[in-house]
């Protein structure tokens, strides 16, 4: 091995440790018998490996529930917000109408709005609408995604217009030409904004935690939290199962798509957005 890939590898080496030691730490934790995960000193590993904390919390937790709520709420978030934003964005890019510049600037002001300011009036607009406790008051106000628009935005502005062009002189339409030449041409990253979409939408706990009391409806992030302050206490054993099984799902999907995430940034640009 060459000296400078030595250099580069040990940094690497150990950030990926410095990851990796938490998630291992809740494994570890999640084996071991409830007694010991508080004992002194503390052990990576106890006295035997069970897995009686993940048998009470699949039993006891609701968080098949739970984990069925954030499964259909992130693919319905994720379809919309992908469909929604390139359609936005290749409108910005290939159509000329008045107010374009206004509107653009306000999708950028978007981006620099953090989203926990909106939080008091989507809340106030979903108790009007009725939808507090409802699917669609978790999912509508996750749809809206600036950043998405403005990344899919400048990657169809590198879209070759010939392509298009030839297409219009066929006889095809505009939104012929999209959905058959333009979204095709775009799967590098539209794979990658969705993946992140996925991500960021399980992951979410404060939005679908204040707009969602009813068990039925909460999501995985938010019935773990209910977990930990309820009905398992302090029991860490089954506080850390609970962790773990919620992140299986983003581990399967980062390891199904992991190639599609590398190529989506760095055939698009999105490392530099």
């Amino acid at each position: 091995m060459r000296r400078g890939q030595l250099v580069l590898l040990v940094p690497a080496v150990l950030l990926a440790a410095a990851w990796l030691a938490p998630m291992a730490w809740a494994v570890a934790t999640s084996l071991k018998p409830e007694g010991e995960t508080t004992a002194v000193p503390s052990t990576w590993i106890g006295s035997e490996i069970t897995l009686d904390a993940y048998a009470l919390v699949l039993g006891t937790g609701g968080i098949v529930k739970w984990a069925i709520n954030s499964a259909v709420t992130t693919l319905v978030v994720t379809f919309m917000t992908v469909l929604l934003s390139a359609m936005a964005a290749y409108g910005f890019a290939r159509t000329s109408f008045r107010g374009r510049r206004v509107l653009l600037g306000l999708i950028l002001a978007g981006i620099m709005v953090p989203p926990q300011v909106l939080i008091a009036p989507l809340f106030a607009e979903m108790v009007a609408l009725g939808l507090v406790d409802t699917w669609w008051g978790i999912i509508l106000p996750q749809i809206a995604a600036p950043l998405i628009v403005y990344i899919l935005y400048k990657f169809f502005q590198e879209v070759p217009p010939e392509l298009e062009q030839a297409a219009f002189v066929d006889g095809a339409g505009r939104w012929r030409v999209f959905f058959t030449i333009v979204l095709p041409l775009s799967r590098p990253v539209l794979g990658a904004v969705a993946i992140f979409t996925f991500i960021t939408t399980w992951n979410n706990f404060l939005w679908p935690f204040l707009v969602s009391t009813d068990p039925n409806t909460m999501t995985l992030p938010v019935g773990l939290a209910n977990v930990v302050q309820g009905t398992f206490g302090l029991r860490y054993a089954q506080i850390m199962a609970s962790v773990v099984l919620a992140g299986l799902p983003l581990l399967v999907v980062f390891v199904l798509f992991q190639r599609q995430i590398i190529r989506g940034v760095a055939h698009t640009g999105l490392a530099g957005q």
